[in-house]
Parts: structure tokens; sequence; C-alpha cells
């Protein structure tokens, strides 16, 4: 009886030591991940600041400042309306693409059938 409990917990052992080195395995990958991302953020926003050096005018920035600071300061209704309406915008945005991309399959769809 008692070598099954040293049994039990041998296995017991191995399998938590498995179950703690898969899990420093996968946070190792996991800061890879973490730091390409961060790399990869940190090069579009240099490459963003190059492509608008100089066209960000004091008035630009002040117009930003602004709509941010209202934005801030608004109510959660005002909030969810104005959150409504964007994606109603982007609905409407959508919707209309894929229009487009449904003339084109028909037009495509005529131009084999006269093939």
């Amino acid at each position: 009886m008692e070598e099954k409990k040293e049994n039990i917990f041998k296995k017991a052992g191995k399998g938590l030591k498995k179950a703690f080195k898969d899990m420093a395995e996968n946070t190792k990958a996991q800061h890879e991940v973490d730091k390409a991302n961060f790399a990869a953020a940190k090069a579009e926003a240099k490459a963003n600041f190059e492509e608008n050096r100089g066209t960000n005018t004091f008035r630009k920035a002040k117009e930003q400042a602004k709509q941010s600071w209202d934005d801030a300061h608004m109510s959660p209704a005002e909030r969810t309306a104005k959150v409504r309406d964007e994606q109603k915008k982007q609905i409407e945005e959508a919707n209309e693409r894929i229009r487009v991309a449904n003339e084109r399959y028909n037009a495509a769809k005529v131009e084999k059938k006269k093939k």
C-alpha cells in the first residue's frame, strides 16, 4: 500500500513538472509574439510620424485636441449615440461595398455566359 502511494505521488509530480514546463514554453513563445507585435507597432508609428511630418498644423492639432476633449467629456448617452451613428455609417459603407461587389460578380457571370 505504501508503494502505491509513492507511485501516485511520483506520477503526480511528473505530471506537474511537465505542466509547468509546458507553461514556461508557452510563456516564452507568447513573449516572442508580444515583442514582435510591439516592434511592428513601433515601426508603424515611426512610419506614420515620418509620413505626416509637417502636415499637421497647429490648427489641425488644436482641432484634434478639442475633439478628444469633447469625446472625453460626453455623457454615456451621448457617447452611445455617437458610437451608434458611426456603426450605422460603417454598415452603410459595407452594404455599398457588397452592392458593388455583387454588380461586379453579376457582370462577370454574364461575361462568362457570353463566351
